[in-house]
């Protein structure tokens, strides 16, 4: 549908991650040569300053006990130490990278295995094999929230006219003269514009949505693709309808970006 997808002359938001990524140093264990070096090739394509490769746990463990790290990218299936237990050590070791998000990319990805994961310390899980964008996308995602835990709880996320809180579940959208309208949206829309709004321009995958959005699912669904453009789609019709000031060239405020990611528009800041 016209104007739903970024164009070509729009800027690819995936662009927009070099400079999340600039500067920032990524441990990877992966016992697998090819693919080791294939996702060190990707994330210093990306922007990463250093990709330190680690194919047993024991030297991984080493290396973030005293480097600082960024993020960890950790199989669970390596020999010695897995991931899970070198992450399990780190967390309770309190060494230097004891803190950094952790991400289980691993080809453990029954449902049990992802809760032991996530229980374990991950903050993130994924199943192989997986495409080069859902990664670089949620590697991005928690390198943002990394950053957010020194805001203060709560805080509002502005984008141009839009004001939402997160404590109050609320979306307004700022008029002139000092007005502002309360955009109405059911639960379901304010979670996924939220988790849009946060990611600040840069892509966020549908199956991060549905992760972070359809809570009450506990699993994966054939059909996820169709059930959040269906509802992505009725979200834009809405926004449209109660948003009409911000005019057709804003419009959708929800666009695509490559193939199976979404971003909410940047907007300029509401005028006075």
């Amino acid at each position: 549908m016209d104007g739903e997808r970024v164009t070509m002359q729009d800027e690819d938001p995936f662009a927009r991650l070099g400079p999340v990524f600039a500067g920032r140093r990524a441990l990877l264990l992966e016992d697998d040569p090819a693919l080791s070096e294939h996702v060190a090739e990707r994330l210093s394509a990306a922007g990463f300053e250093a990709v330190d490769r680690f194919e047993a746990g024991e030297k991984a463990l080493e290396a973030a006990a005293r480097a600082p790290y960024d993020i960890l990218i950790l199989d669970r299936l390596t020999a010695g130490m897995d991931g899970l237990e070198m992450l399990k050590r780190l967390r309770a070791g309190g060494g230097v990278s004891s803190d950094a998000p952790a991400l289980m990319l691993t080809a453990l990805g029954g449902e049990r295995q992802k809760v032991e994961g996530l229980l374990g310390g991950a903050d993130d899980y994924l199943a192989k094999p997986v495409g080069d964008e859902e990664l670089l996308a949620r590697i991005a995602a928690q390198l943002r929230r990394a950053a957010r835990r020194a805001r203060p709880a709560g805080a509002e996320l502005v984008n141009g006219p839009f004001r939402l809180s997160p404590g109050a579940r609320t979306l307004k959208l700022d008029l002139p003269e000092g007005e502002s309208r309360l955009i109405d949206l059911s639960p379901l829309e304010f979670a996924i514009v939220a988790e849009l709004m946060a990611a600040r321009g840069q892509p966020v995958t549908k199956t991060m949505l549905w992760d972070r959005c359809w809570v009450e699912w506990k699993f994966l669904p054939d059909n996820f693709v169709n059930v959040i453009d269906a509802r992505i789609s009725a979200l834009r019709r809405r926004l449209k309808e109660q948003a009409p000031e911000l005019g057709e060239d804003l419009h959708p405020l929800i666009v695509s970006a490559r193939s199976q990611s979404l971003i909410f528009r940047e907007l300029p800041a509401a005028a006075g």
